[in-house]
């Protein structure tokens, strides 16, 4: 077995929002596996799916000290996907959880929020509260304790994520990088097409649900695009498809394992 992911804190993987951290199927595919197999102590958030910023980043919170616990570490390396970046970000800043994370690595995040939900929310509110109602109850049935999907979507908004920049600044000794990914057209993943066209006119480059732009954050920041005709979305971005990208054309990311392997690996290099 390689010891290239063999760093000296454990790794944190964070789920988004809609999913649960479940043994089959595991929301991160193929990703845990390869990072095992290559020398990575791997952990989950186990955080629930539609819970606002603060539910979560109070679980996360109390995941950490449970992992510290369990493996005597002094701090733990966070990977986080979309949602679960920020609230990685707040269990740091807000949390008392600063000097217990040695990096946070986010993927595909909206640190800037959303312009399409911006004018969703023109909508009539009892439209928001009847979907509210619908997803937080079905929810329940599969393990969320606090389901808050109208807040979460509202957290989501450029003018809500402005305020939270503001009040949960970078810790100071905590490194922090993102990653973007990119959908190179509309039918790169049939699931978000609509998203993606909608979102590039409105944002620019974005990956189905999250805008170039937005993903943005960090010390380091590294735009993924795949060397197949698709591109990478935001599902392709925690492996859904549990498949390397087809068809290769050139230079760019021929297996999102790839991309998960080299963060941890970069990581073990700066010490931690």
């Amino acid at each position: 077995m390689s010891e290239k992911c063999k760093t000296r804190y454990p790794v944190v993987l964070i789920h988004g929002a809609g999913f649960r951290d479940l043994k089959w199927p595991v929301y991160w595919g193929r990703i845990p596996n390869a990072l095992i197999q290559n020398g990575a102590s791997v952990y989950y958030g186990l955080q629930d799916c539609w819970a606002s910023v603060e539910t979560n980043a109070e679980a996360i919170a109390r995941r950490i000290d449970e992992i510290l616990s369990e493996t005597g570490c002094g701090k733990v390396n966070i990977i986080a996907h979309s949602k679960g970046g920020l609230d990685a970000r707040m269990a740091a800043s807000r949390l008392g959880c600063g000097d217990k994370i040695a990096s946070i690595t986010t993927v595909a995040t909206p640190h800037r929020g959303s312009k399409i939900l911006d004018r969703l929310f023109c909508l009539p509110r009892p439209v928001w509260n009847t979907a509210a109602f619908a997803v937080n109850n079905w929810i329940r049935i599969v393990g969320d304790k606090k389901p808050d999907f109208l807040k979460l979507c509202e957290d989501f908004t450029t003018e809500r994520m402005r305020i939270f920049n503001e009040e949960n600044p970078d810790v100071p000794g905590i490194y922090y990088q993102s990653f973007a990914c990119v959908m190179d057209h509309p039918f790169s993943d049939i699931n978000l097409s609509t998203a993606n066209a909608v979102i590039k006119r409105l944002e620019g480059d974005n990956d189905g649900l999250v805008s170039v732009e937005s993903a943005r954050w960090g010390e380091d920041f590294t735009v993924l695009k795949s060397n197949a005709f698709r591109g990478i979305s935001h599902l392709d971005a925690i492996d859904l498809r549990r498949a390397p990208f087809t068809k290769k054309t050139g230079p760019g990311v021929s297996d999102i394992c790839d991309v998960y392997v080299g963060i941890v690996r970069r990581l073990r290099e700066k010490g931690f």
